[in-house]
């Protein structure tokens, strides 16, 4: 009788353990982290889609990007990817309430572009404190990756350092070794003519002065005429968009060069040269990050581009398409849309398309590839509207841009 109750005994409690053991199994425990935050990859570009620099970027960008969703297929991982425009009218105020309200109430994943340098800037901060991917190919000032550096920002397209590098290095090997700057005041402008000036002196020319020049300037005649007095035999313009092409325009008025001065364009894009013309640009040295005509690639990408927008791409413009291409590609290899996983996808992960062959992102967060020198044709030697440009010379990345050991970057390791 005690043998059988025992048994009996055992078994009740074993029976009590598997229900137990079962009942736990059925519970429901904490749901698994969606790979995609909320459904939908989302990612922003706040542009000047209105004002001096609306042609370098603005609506050029904007369909470069939406291009770049398009042919990876409108998804990733199986969610929806939908990009937001915002026009910031070149004021930092906006472009950070804009980055702040899309990060806190839009759920915007990333920020892949914001047109103009003190903009630029200001988003960051935003985009370091929400801790939230921001990335940049319109704006130039190169404290982008020094000083203002993050673990979450990468430099796409172009700097300072690099524009001024080979063109102000080109054009003082070419016998202008005297310079007078004509500067946008604020930040893109300083560190260009900043840059610019250092790299005139350490190939042994000399800088005579130069002045400030407001941002949207539409009469540049009492600056024209300092260069003028100045006695330089180079006039470095170190701004961009409608300033760059009023001042080029306004010079040929005054005869500058008709009185023997060579004007330097250290930030211009294609769109300023065909908007000018060969006659008044033939014989400028500048330097871009990319040209529709290099190779068949390049061709092929920027003829669909002009197939929608009506003209070809800039480096800004073709540099947003690689950005959102290579963030879905880092989101899609990190299999989440999490800040810091996507971060570690888009720094492994080489960047290898018709933009840039054999690109990576340095810890500073510059995106490393080749520059390219470009003399601008004499009119009788184009072959058509877009053909501009004479390739000078390649330039390889660790040449064209800030090495590291020059960094100001907090975050690299020296």
């Amino acid at each position: 009788m005690r043998t059988t109750l025992l048994a009996a005994a055992l078994a009740a409690a074993w029976q009590g353990i598997l229900w137990q053991g079962s009942a736990r199994a059925q519970q429901p425990g904490p749901a698994p982290k969606p790979a995609i935050s909320d459904g939908v990859v989302r990612f922003g570009l706040i542009l000047d889609m209105s004002g001096l620099y609306a042609d370098v970027t603005g609506p050029g960008s904007a369909a470069a990007a939406r291009m770049a969703v398009e042919d990876f297929g409108g998804k990733v991982l199986g969610a929806p990817v939908e990009v937001l425009v915002a026009d910031h009218q070149n004021k930092p105020d906006i472009a950070a309430a804009t980055a702040r309200a899309w990060f806190d109430t839009d759920r915007v994943d990333a920020i892949l572009d914001v047109a103009a340098s003190a903009t630029a800037l200001a988003a960051l901060d935003v985009a370091r404190a929400k801790n939230k991917v921001i990335a940049f190919s319109g704006p130039g000032a190169v404290r982008l990756t020094n000083e203002a550096c993050s673990p979450v920002s990468v430099h796409w397209a172009y700097d300072t350092y690099a524009l001024a590098n080979a063109t102000a290095q080109a054009t003082v090997k070419a016998g202008g070794t005297s310079w007078f700057f004509i500067t946008a005041d604020y930040a893109f402008g300083q560190e260009l003519e900043r840059d610019a000036s250092a790299v005139v002196r350490a190939n042994g020319g000399t800088v005579a002065g130069g002045v400030r020049a407001p941002i949207n300037t539409a009469d540049f005649s009492s600056f024209l005429l300092q260069a003028q007095a100045s006695g330089a035999k180079v006039v470095g313009l170190a701004n961009a968009g409608n300033d760059t092409t009023n001042a080029i325009k306004q010079a040929a008025e005054f005869g500058l060069t008709q009185g023997g001065q060579t004007l330097a364009g250290l930030l211009v894009y294609i769109s300023d040269v065909h908007s000018l013309g060969l006659k008044a640009t033939q014989g400028m040295f500048l330097t871009e990050g990319f040209y529709w005509d290099l190779n068949d690639e390049t061709r092929a990408w920027s003829k669909r581009y002009f197939d929608r927008v009506g003209k070809m791409p800039n480096m800004s413009q073709a540099g947003v398409y690689s950005t959102v291409t290579h963030y879905l590609k880092a989101v899609r290899h990190a299999g989440t849309d999490e800040t810091g996983a996507v971060m570690k996808a888009m720094r492994e992960t080489p960047v290898d398309d018709f933009y840039a062959r054999g690109g990576r992102i340095r810890e500073d967060g510059r995106m490393v590839h080749d520059m390219y020198l470009f003399q601008v044709k004499k009119p009788e030697e184009s072959t058509g509207p877009w053909d501009l440009y004479r390739l000078v010379a390649t330039v390889p990345g660790d040449q064209a841009f800030q090495p590291l050991s020059a960094s100001r970057c907090p975050l690299v390791r020296k």
